[in-house]
């Protein structure tokens, strides 16, 4: 298997992600939008390229991992991207990031018209887990696609192939929906647990063994105890992806009542100026209240 492995986007993600491919043993070519991102990421082994069509000429299997649907498509279709490689045929693009259902598979198809490949592979898990290789990976696009990238997916966690173009995607929305909603969950029921004396920091380790214990609660709650707010995914970030999942959901004709009041919550933190914190910032806007 080719070892050259091309990286678009080497923000807090992008970093995890090229570190552990390198760490891996992966001759990494990368790029990012902003310069000195992709000035540092030569510190941890990446080897700069000039633009996302660079990126392709140099390696068969391309990685993107970007703030928004705006920024993938101009990585995949974009004058500088992808889809103007010297040589698209036979590469493989990779959107990590959490995109647009009705984008996804316009970029797909627009690829596949120049013979390459998409597969729609969003992840859950934040930079930590990039770095470790332990990412929950969920893949779509065709067979021949999915086992050419495997190795490398594998390296980088747990990997799903959840069907067609569009799957990994839709396979996102639902975490989203349980993520995102639970760190609204977790902020009241610290507040709760708090108004009533009880030492919050016991309260993951109490409940691990229950049907409340999750790995979510074992990380969020001693963040917000702690109101380390040192963005591991930011607000900014959350909000945009409830807004996404509110307008799948609309589409579809759904009722998601937990998921649109999260919406609110978080509409209400990005407006009160902390876009750029922790997603755990959202208890901030829940009052302490002790016995």
């Amino acid at each position: 298997m080719d070892k050259t492995i091309g990286f678009i986007g080497l923000g807090l993600m992008g970093e995890g992600f090229t570190r552990r491919l390198v760490e891996k043993g992966y001759r990494v070519i990368g790029y990012d939008i902003d310069a000195k991102r992709t000035a540092a990421a030569a510190g941890w082994g990446v080897i700069s390229a000039k633009n996302a069509a660079d990126v392709a000429a140099q390696s068969d299997i391309i990685l993107c991992c970007v703030i928004n649907t705006a920024a993938v498509e101009d990585a995949a279709l974009g004058v500088s991207g992808v889809v103007n490689t010297p040589k698209p045929a036979g590469k493989i693009f990779i959107d990590h990031s959490t995109t647009e259902l009705e984008a996804t598979r316009r970029m797909a198809a627009a690829l596949a018209a120049k013979g390459m490949s998409f597969i729609d592979a969003p992840v859950s898990g934040g930079p930590g887990a990039a770095k470790a290789g332990t990412l929950a990976i969920m893949a779509g696009g065709d067979d021949a696609a999915i086992a050419k990238a495997a190795p490398v997916l594998a390296a980088l966690g747990t990997m799903t192939h959840m069907g067609a173009v569009g799957t990994g995607q839709a396979t996102k929305l639902v975490n989203q929906t349980l993520v995102l909603t639970n760190y609204c969950v977790i902020a009241e029921a610290l507040r709760l647990a708090e108004s009533y004396g009880v030492d919050a920091t016991k309260i993951p380790k109490a409940l691990a063994t229950g049907h409340a214990g999750s790995n979510l609660l074992a990380a969020a709650m001693p963040q917000m105890i702690a109101e380390d707010f040192v963005p591991r995914g930011f607000a900014r970030q959350v909000l945009k992806d409830l807004e996404m999942l509110q307008a799948a959901a609309r589409e579809q004709h759904l009722a998601m009542p937990m998921a649109s009041q999260a919406l609110t919550l978080y509409r209400l933190l990005v407006a009160s100026g902390k876009s750029e914190l922790d997603a755990t910032a959202v208890v901030t806007l829940y009052p302490k209240h002790y016995p």
